[in-house]
């Protein structure tokens, strides 16, 4: 094609501009790969430079506004969420089908423990099934690994308790926040917030009308309330924490909770006491969202009121003991009422008296194979015990444990006691009975002359009163519910002993053996006497005079 010379020479100028610009773009691009080379090598050495030099200022700095950002989500974003988890909750609740009765939800992770707990949840709901027909009722439970078959079964195979009508579990996926092998150190704090994702993951499976916190996980209470909208309720067992635990770190004090490179420290053991401070007054905030406070106890129920500051909606409801039944148990190791001491003393050599069916002294200790129980203070006693008897007496003494384990740290617990019971030379002595039926622990009491329970500060003691109503005579600690509720020392109505240590313990179990049988049978008809007013009647009586408000208003209501 012809070409002017024009034209040539602007085509060459185009050339020569476009290449101007690319050498521009060549040389920017250097320049900014350059640039940013040498910004990161700039701030790696920063880095290095602030790490290695700790610049205290800068770390103010990031703590200050990490802090600032926290704060401002907790004051922008967490009221946000709460209204929009509350709206949900108040349409879940409107969407179930009310049929003119209420629903209820009772949340108990480990329903099918065994354990006194677990008896209080399922009379409560056995209570109220038989008061509201229309009642609905359902259980939070971790037990993933049980069906809700297997769960009735064995509360009716443990505690003789059949259900009215069907309930209906909610299964939880995630107790193991709640396990106290998850924390290792801040263990109260740790499982308390476990048990907010616990209590979180129950809201948005089921929203109830009543939520009741049999357990004691008192940090789920503003979950329900707050969130859920529910009327809000708790049985309490035992305060997650005491003054009597602050003293006893104050003090410092060895103990399953406090250990030894702790309490043998002055600053670890100040540090503690701040932190055990700290977590009673969160105590005192979760528990008074509570609008009824149940206790077992009058130890508890001293406490709650000092830690939550809510006597006036706290009340005292006596857990329920299977006491009519056990009542009625036989007492076989009974002997004549006309033998006196000497006589008596010869009878100690003559075990068949003692028990024509086992042939041996039997004590019995009722109780789950937990640290809190001390069972090893049991076996030291039964070690004293052997220098306070005859040789023809202690070959006929035996020591049976009764208890339920929840999980292989139970298991393991009682591996444990069975090889300190080798170390102590008792294994001839001692005998477990594991997750045994209720006929089985029926047959246990019948055949039992003595009843042990050592647990410090007990909140209140089932285990304590079961054996007093099967009519064994019972030493139990100086302490908690056995001291203040159960057991009576004094001359002329004593029912029982108390004991501290386990010099204590033997001597109460050797004064006991040379009773005559005519002084043991007044302290076990005493005994027998004073258990009527923790009958399951009682406990049922009780605990729907303090929920009938709130279960009368919301029948009103739908």
């Amino acid at each position: 094609m012809y070409q002017t010379a024009d034209t040539v020479a602007l085509s060459v100028e185009v050339r020569y501009r476009l290449h101007q610009i690319h050498v521009n773009v060549v040389r920017v691009s250097t320049k900014f790969v350059f640039g940013c080379v040498e910004y990161i090598v700039w701030s790696t050495d920063s880095v290095i430079e602030m790490s290695l030099c700790c610049s205290i200022s800068v770390l103010l700095k990031f703590v200050l506004h990490t802090t600032v950002a926290g704060l401002l989500i907790l004051i922008v974003g967490l009221p946000l969420l709460i209204i929009v988890a509350r709206n949900y909750c108040r349409k879940q609740r409107e969407s179930l089908p009310k049929d003119g009765g209420f629903c209820v939800g009772f949340f108990h992770p480990y329903c099918n423990a065994g354990g006194g707990g677990e008896r209080v949840l399922w009379c409560a709901v056995k209570a109220m099934q038989a008061r509201y027909a229309h009642v609905k009722i359902v259980v939070y439970t971790g037990d993933s690994d049980a069906t809700p078959k297997d769960i009735l079964k064995l509360a009716e195979q443990r505690f003789n308790i059949k259900l009215i009508a069907p309930v209906q579990f909610v299964y939880l996926r995630r107790r193991r926040w709640v396990e106290a092998d998850m924390y290792p150190y801040f263990t109260l704090l740790g499982q308390s917030l476990g048990s907010i994702v616990l209590g979180a993951e129950a809201l948005a499976a089921f929203v109830p009308d009543l939520y009741i916190d049999t357990m004691g996980y008192a940090f789920t209470l503003p979950i329900f309330k707050l969130i859920g909208g529910c009327n809000v309720a708790c049985y309490v067992h035992y305060p997650t924490i005491t003054g009597d635990m602050l003293r006893r770190v104050s003090g410092r004090v060895i103990a399953h909770n406090n250990h030894p490179y702790v309490a043998r420290s002055p600053f670890l053991t100040a540090g503690k006491l701040l932190y055990y401070r700290l977590f009673a007054w969160l105590y005192g905030w979760v528990g008074r969202c509570s609008d009824i406070v149940m206790v077992n106890s009058s130890w508890t129920e001293e406490h709650i009121s000092d830690l939550w500051q809510c006597s006036l909606k706290t009340h005292r409801v006596y857990p329920p003991c299977d006491v009519e039944e056990l009542k009625q148990i036989p007492l076989l190791s009974e002997g004549s009422n006309s033998q006196n001491g000497a006589e008596h003393e010869e009878m100690l050599k003559r075990p068949n008296d003692f028990n024509k069916k086992t042939n041996l002294i039997k004590i019995v200790s009722v109780g789950q194979f937990r640290p809190e129980k001390d069972h090893p203070l049991q076996l030291r006693a039964m070690h004293e015990l052997r220098q306070l008897v005859s040789e023809d007496v202690w070959d006929n003494i035996m020591l049976v444990f009764v208890g339920s384990c929840r999980n292989k740290e139970d298991q393991d617990r009682v591996r444990d006691m069975q090889d300190l019971c080798k170390h102590l030379s008792l294994e001839n002595n001692v005998q477990f009975r594991v997750n045994i039926n209720y006929d089985e622990l029926k047959r246990e009491l019948q055949e039992g002359m003595i009843g042990l329970h050592a647990m410090w500060n007990e909140h209140f003691g089932i285990g304590v009163v079961e054996c007093m109503a099967a009519g064994l005579i019972m030493v139990a600690h100086r302490s908690g519910g056995p001291l203040m509720d159960i057991i009576v020392e004094s001359e002329g109505s004593q029912n029982g002993f108390l004991a501290t240590d386990e010099a204590d313990y033997a001597m109460a179990i050797a004064t006991i053996l040379k009773l005559s049988p005519h002084a043991r049978k007044i302290i076990r008809d005493a005994a027998r006497a004073s258990v009527d007013r923790f009958s399951v009647e009682e406990f049922e009586k009780g605990f729907l005079r303090v929920i009938h408000p709130f279960s009368h208003r919301m029948c009103t209501e739908t």
